[in-house]
């Protein structure tokens, strides 16, 4: 790139000959939000959103806010922004986070708000921002708490082409990955509504049912029975010690996704340290350590495991093992387990513990089928969570060559 003609290195790039390096405050006004006093109900519970950077959830613009102001409280958080005024969080652990106003909002103090120029186009400048947003956190030092004060954001440097309608261009071909984006979110969001509703009914109400009973757990149909999770399942125990160099495939609680049945993730040629529990294909691998996390997965592969997992071996010739791993995921399951825990800063559950839960013992063979139709869904959640994940590639390359003019757009 540095030896094609019709472009010039600057000092974040290489960018078109007529292309601008411009700071943030020659392309807009910028503010500071304010936290309204807190003591006064005048000030809150009115029809203004007041964005704070939790409520920049990752789509473009903020839909919605955790709390509101009246134009009494909006007065006091320093200036009320007008629809698409940029957001950018300056301070806190998400430093670089870049959104859009839907509507008429304000802010609290640890964004920054950028009205554009007329002759600067706002979805534009949300991608140029976003794209090197990773410069910004570079500004925020090594405090504590990472802060860009106003005066370096305003001198925070992006590239510009001069014209608007290639400005326009270039958001609005990337506007439309966005846009397939979210149309994906809202089908995971749905499969999502969808699972929980199946899990909800298959585990308490099974499959066809018309007859019930009551029991200590609730209503169940009446050929189910009431059993404890150690009837049906037992604790593996055997471990394996650090020796020579040998090898291992290993799962730690942070290969396991919340509420996943299955993982993809994980270590090869691990080498042990410190004990470890050795589980085998087929095993349940059960997240004891904060069981609120929801961690519990039905192992495809043989290899070893962190003792903050337990290693779960069930009986198959009576009770299904993904059929187990959903009741594992219910949230019956997880309010006792959580309730049985031990330890403030690291609360731990035991087999012990949970292995005198009492759930629910269908037929094998509805067992088998509740699990397919559960399973179907996730499978459903793993097909749209690889084209969002397709499509986010995808995005962030055209970022790469758009927002940098190594590709040019026609106007």
């Amino acid at each position: 790139m540095d030896n094609l003609k019709g472009y010039k290195r600057t000092e974040i790039g290489v960018i078109p000959n007529d292309w601008k390096l411009v700071k943030v405050k020659d392309i807009g006004e910028v503010f500071t939000g304010k936290t309204p006093s807190t003591s006064k109900d005048i000030y809150w519970n009115g029809n203004i959103p007041f964005i704070t950077p939790e409520d920049m959830t990752g789509g473009k613009y903020v839909y919605k806010t955790n709390r509101h102001v009246t134009i009494k409280g909006a007065n006091k958080s320093g200036k009320i922004l007008p629809p698409n005024t940029l957001l950018v969080v300056c301070i806190g652990s998400t430093v670089g986070k870049v959104a859009l106003t839907y509507k008429k909002s304000v802010s609290n103090q640890q964004i920054n708000s950028i009205i554009c120029k007329e002759d600067v186009d706002h979805d534009y400048i949300y991608y140029a921002i976003a794209h090197k947003s990773y410069l910004l956190r570079n500004y925020s030092g090594v405090a504590a708490v990472p802060i860009v004060k106003k005066s370096l954001f305003e001198g925070f440097k992006i590239p510009l082409p001069e014209r608007i309608n290639e400005q326009k261009k270039i958001a609005e071909i990337l506007s439309t990955v966005d846009k397939a984006i979210e149309k994906v979110d809202e089908s995971i969001a749905k499969t999502e509504r969808l699972k929980k509703g199946l899990m909800q009914k298959l585990l308490t109400e099974g499959i066809g049912h018309r007859e019930f009973k009551e029991t200590e757990i609730g209503m169940i149909p009446k050929e189910w029975k009431i059993i404890k999770l150690g009837d049906v399942c037992t604790q593996r125990k055997e471990t394996i010690l650090p020796k020579g160099k040998e090898k291992f495939v290993f799962i730690g609680l942070e290969h396991i996704e919340p509420g996943k049945i299955k993982t993809k993730s994980f270590s090869t040629n691990a080498e042990i340290k410190s004990a470890k529990f050795k589980f085998y294909s087929g095993d349940i691998l059960y997240g004891k350590l904060r069981p609120y996390l929801d961690k519990a997965i039905v192992s495809e592969f043989g290899g070893i495991c962190s003792t903050d997992l337990l290693v779960l071996n069930v009986n198959e010739e009576i009770y299904n093992k993904y059929f187990m791993v959903y009741v594992l995921h219910s949230k019956r399951f997880i309010r006792y387990a959580v309730s049985n825990t031990s330890g403030t800063n690291h609360p731990r559950t035991s087999w012990s513990a949970i292995s005198t839960f009492k759930l629910v013992y269908p037929p094998l063979p509805e067992q088998k089928k509740i699990a397919e139709i559960l399973s179907t869904t996730d499978n459903m959640l793993e097909l749209l969570n690889e084209k969002k994940e397709r499509l986010t590639k995808i995005k962030k390359g055209l970022m790469n060559v758009l927002l940098t003019g190594k590709i040019r757009v026609k106007v």
